[in-house]
C-alpha cells in the first residue's frame, strides 16, 4: 500500500508539473505575433465586498423541477471555454481511530490534493467537469495511508425544445461521504471558488445512500444518468431520465449494493418564478449475495419557486408503494410516503442552504435496504472585508425494512455537526479552520471485522489551503 500510495502521488505531482510546465512553455515560445486578447472571463461583475455574484450577472436556472438535479439559484455567464487547475492541503486532526471509535487517541490525517475544473461550451452543447484526486497520510493505524478521487461530469445538448443531459458522479473514498472533510473544500471535486463550473447537482434519490457512519473502509460510489427534457409549450414541459448507480466497499463485513432508477415527469410554469410538476419515480435495490429485491414506486407532487439570485425551493411529497422479491412478515410489499424539500437562500452578507429527504434507500452498506430521513444544512455570513463564518449540520435515521418478529434489526441515527471560519488570500487563494463532531447512535452494538460500537461521539480539527491558477481560455 505505501508503494502504491507512493507512486499516486509521485504521478499525481508529476501530471501537475508537466500542466503547469507545458502550459508555462506554450506561453513562453507563443510568438512573435500580436497575442490574441480576451474579454474577462465572468460576464458583469461581483459584488466587491463579499465576493458574490450580483443577481444581475446570474443567468437564470433551467433545471426542469421533476429533473434528478437541485435546483440553484443560477448560473455565472461565462464569457470562454476554460480550464483551471489547483491543489489542496488539509489536515484532519481526529479524537479517535476511524474504525475503533470508542478509544481515545488523538491521530492526524493530510490530504494532498490535485484538483481540475473544466468549462467547455459550444453553439448547443456545454460540456462541465470538476475532479480531484490525490494521497492521505495517517498516523491512524486502522486508517492507513490511501489514495481518494472524486468526479463529476455534466455533457448537455440544448435545442430550441429539447435538451439532452448525461451525467456521471464518481467517488473513490476512504470513509463515509456523510460529512466527508467537514467545512474543508475536500467534499467536493474541482478547484471550489466562483468560477467553478457548475457541479452535476444530483438529488438524494439518485446517489447510493452512504449516511451510516458506522460502515468503514474505503468504497466506490457511482451514479450514471441520462436525462430529456422536452418543451410542449412555453409554460409546460415533460422529462424522463434513468439511472444505474453502485456502492462497492474494499473491506468485508459491508453491504454492496446495486439500483436502477426511472423518472418521468411534468412541469407547469404558473408564473415567472412558480413552478408545479407530478411526477413518478421507480426505484430497485439489488444487494451482493442477498436475494432480496426491493422495488419503490413513488408518486409525488412538487412545487418550485425560483428567484435568480436570491431563493431556490423545491417542494415534493406523495404515497410510495413498496414492494420485496422476498416476502417479509408473509407480506410481499406495503404502502408509505416519500417527499423533501430543498431551500437556497441568499443575502447581501449571508447565505442558507436545506435539503431534506424521506423514502427508501439502499442501507448504506449496512443494512439491506431502509427507510431514510436525511436532513443537512449549511450557513455562511460574511464578517467584515475578508472573513466568512460557516455553520454545516446533517442528521440521517436510518430504520431497517427487513425487520421480523424473531429479528428487531438496529436503527441507526447518524449527526454531524460544526463550525469554522475562512479567509481568502489573494484572488487565488483561501485558508479555512473548522470543527466538526460526528456522533453514531443506535440502540444496540454494532460489529463490524476488528470492533464492536454502540453510541459513539468523533471530535475532528480541520486546517485546510485551496489555491487555483487562473483560467486558461481555451475560446
Amino acid at each position: 500500500m505505501q508503494k502504491l500510495l507512493t507512486s499516486q502521488v509521485f504521478l499525481g505531482a508529476a501530471l501537475l508539473a508537466v500542466t503547469f510546465c507545458g502550459g508555462a512553455t506554450a506561453q513562453a515560445q507563443e510568438p512573435r505575433s500580436p497575442a490574441k486578447e480576451y474579454l474577462p472571463l465572468i460576464e458583469g461583475r461581483n459584488d466587491q465586498e463579499n465576493g458574490q455574484p450580483q443577481a444581475t450577472d446570474l443567468r437564470p436556472d433551467d433545471r426542469p423541477l421533476t429533473g434528478v438535479q437541485e435546483t440553484t439559484l443560477g448560473t455565472q455567464e461565462m464569457r470562454h471555454s476554460y480550464w483551471l487547475p489547483g491543489f489542496q492541503y488539509a489536515n484532519l486532526a481526529r479524537s479517535s481511530p476511524v474504525n475503533q471509535p470508542a478509544v481515545t487517541n488523538w491521530n492526524s490525517t493530510s490530504y494532498l490534493t490535485g484538483n481540475l475544473s473544466v468549462l467547455d461550451a459550444w453553439s448547443h452543447a456545454q460540456l462541465s467537469m470538476n475532479y480531484s484526486g490525490g494521497g492521505a497520510l495517517s498516523t491512524d493505524t486502522s486508517f492507513g495511508n490511501s489514495y481518494f478521487h472524486q468526479f463529476g461530469l455534466t455533457q448537455t445538448f440544448d435545442w430550441q425544445r429539447f435538451k439532452l443531459q448525461f451525467i456521471d458522479q464518481f467517488s473513490y473514498l476512504p470513509e463515509t461521504q456523510f460529512g466527508f472533510g467537514g467545512l474543508t473544500n475536500l467534499a467536493l471535486p474541482g478547484v471550489g471558488g466562483p468560477i467553478t463550473p457548475p457541479a452535476t447537482g444530483l438529488q438524494n434519490n439518485f446517489t447510493p445512500n452512504q449516511s451510516i457512519l458506522a460502515s468503514v473502509g474505503p468504497r466506490y460510489s457511482n451514479s450514471l444518468v441520462a436525462q430529456v427534457v422536452y418543451e410542449l409549450s412555453r409554460r409546460a414541459s415533460i422529462t424522463a431520465a434513468g439511472s444505474y448507480g453502485l456502492l462497492r466497499f474494499v473491506d468485508p463485513g459491508n453491504i454492496n449494493s446495486d439500483d436502477v432508477i426511472g423518472n418521468l415527469g411534468f412541469n407547469y410554469e404558473l408564473t415567472r418564478i412558480d413552478t408545479l410538476g407530478v411526477l413518478y419515480r421507480f426505484s430497485g435495490y439489488q444487494f451482493s449475495g442477498n436475494p432480496q429485491r426491493i422495488n419503490d414506486h413513488a408518486i409525488n407532487l412538487a412545487y418550485g419557486r425560483k428567484v435568480t439570485g436570491r431563493l431556490a425551493l423545491r417542494l415534493f411529497g406523495g404515497p410510495d408503494f413498496i414492494t420485496f422479491r422476498v416476502p417479509i412478515l408473509n407480506s410481499s410489499g406495503r404502502l408509505s410516503a416519500s417527499g423533501g424539500a430543498a431551500l437556497t437562500y441568499l443575502t447581501a452578507r449571508s447565505g442558507f442552504f436545506l435539503n431534506y429527504n424521506h423514502g427508501v434507500s439502499n442501507g448504506s452498506g449496512v443494512l439491506v435496504g431502509s427507510t431514510t430521513d436525511q436532513i443537512s444544512g449549511t450557513l455562511t455570513r460574511h464578517l467584515g472585508q475578508v472573513w466568512s463564518a460557516n455553520i454545516n449540520f446533517g442528521y440521517a435515521r436510518n430504520n431497517s425494512i427487513f425487520q421480523t418478529t424473531t429479528q428487531k434489526l438496529p436503527n441507526f441515527d447518524s449527526y454531524f455537526a460544526g463550525g469554522g471560519l475562512d479567509r481568502p488570500l489573494g484572488r487565488n487563494a483561501i485558508f479555512s479552520l473548522s470543527y466538526t463532531a460526528y456522533i453514531q447512535g443506535t440502540a444496540q452494538q454494532v460489529c463490524s471485522p476488528g470492533s464492536c460500537i454502540g453510541t459513539t461521539t468523533v471530535h475532528q480539527i480541520a486546517m485546510g489551503f485551496v489555491w487555483h491558477t487562473r483560467p486558461y481560455v481555451i475560446r
